[in-house]
């Protein structure tokens, strides 16, 4: 008789906790899911699932709510930061977030978040930089970069008359109260794994009451960008890092660390 191998198959990947098991309103090639599942992990492995509370406002994150497990509220276009400091003020034990978009943040929420950061609230933010208003219909966005085309800069964005691009992680890296900011991108398995990183840098942060702390996620918007998924990667790469360079723009504990 032949024996057979009873051994148990070692589980390598299995979905997160964290997220729930439903269908995406996301457009087919958006890295808006990647991301998600990357704040779930983070989430799920620092064990603060059941005492964390996210914060989306509008744009394409405008849904959420439907795919994190854990507590969140809706915020109006741009106010997510204001709502995430009442939201922590007034329950100091939980871990409070904000998954904005560059539209959102960058645009009609600049004042919440600045503020935020300059007051250093205890919460941590997740900005998806795609250079373009996403959700409604692929306009020209604060970080849409020059001579690029968008639904109101046919022609390609002209400085001249359009002003420039906002680099906000540098903005916001140069307020006191911010104590972690840091660009990331969603181009790669390499870019992936720094992106995480840096996701659970930001919470442990926040876990340990340090300050403001944001991660910009460089990301891709095929359906608005007229391109391809693989198409809208290469011009991520080609385009969006050598204007928003990767990295760490402010790390406290690192200057910290520097100055002794």
């Amino acid at each position: 008789m032949q024996k057979t191998d009873t051994k148990e198959m070692k589980v390598l990947f299995q979905p997160t906790k964290a997220m729930l098991d439903v269908p995406t309103h996301y457009c087919p090639g958006c890295t808006h899911g990647t991301i998600h599942r990357l704040v779930g992990e983070v989430l799920e492995e620092l064990n603060i699932l059941e005492k964390t509370i996210g914060v989306a406002p509008v744009g394409c994150s405008v849904l959420a709510y439907d795919y994190f497990a854990c507590d969140m509220f809706e915020a109006a276009h741009g106010r997510a930061p204001a709502v995430a400091t009442g939201i922590k003020r007034s329950n100091p034990d939980k871990v409070v977030f904000t998954y904005q978009g560059d539209g959102d943040i960058a645009a009609i929420g600049t004042a919440e978040a600045v503020h935020a950061a300059a007051r250093g609230e205890q919460i941590v933010t997740i900005f998806v930089n795609n250079c373009i208003y996403g959700m409604t219909g692929g306009q020209m966005a604060p970080t849409t970069l020059p001579g690029q085309v968008t639904e109101t800069s046919p022609y390609g964005r002209d400085t001249a008359t359009q002003g420039f691009p906002i680099q906000f992680s540098e903005m916001i890296a140069q307020l006191e109260g911010a104590y972690y900011v840091e660009r990331v991108s969603a181009d790669s398995v390499a870019n992936l794994a720094k992106t995480k990183r840096a996701i659970k840098k930001a919470f442990q942060n926040a876990i340990a009451g340090k300050g403001y702390n944001m991660v910009e996620v460089l990301s891709i918007c095929p359906t608005n960008w007229g391109l391809n998924p693989q198409e809208s990667m290469d011009w991520l790469r080609n385009n969006m890092m050598p204007f928003y360079t990767l990295g760490v723009k402010k790390d406290k504990d690192a200057q910290a660390k520097e100055a002794k």
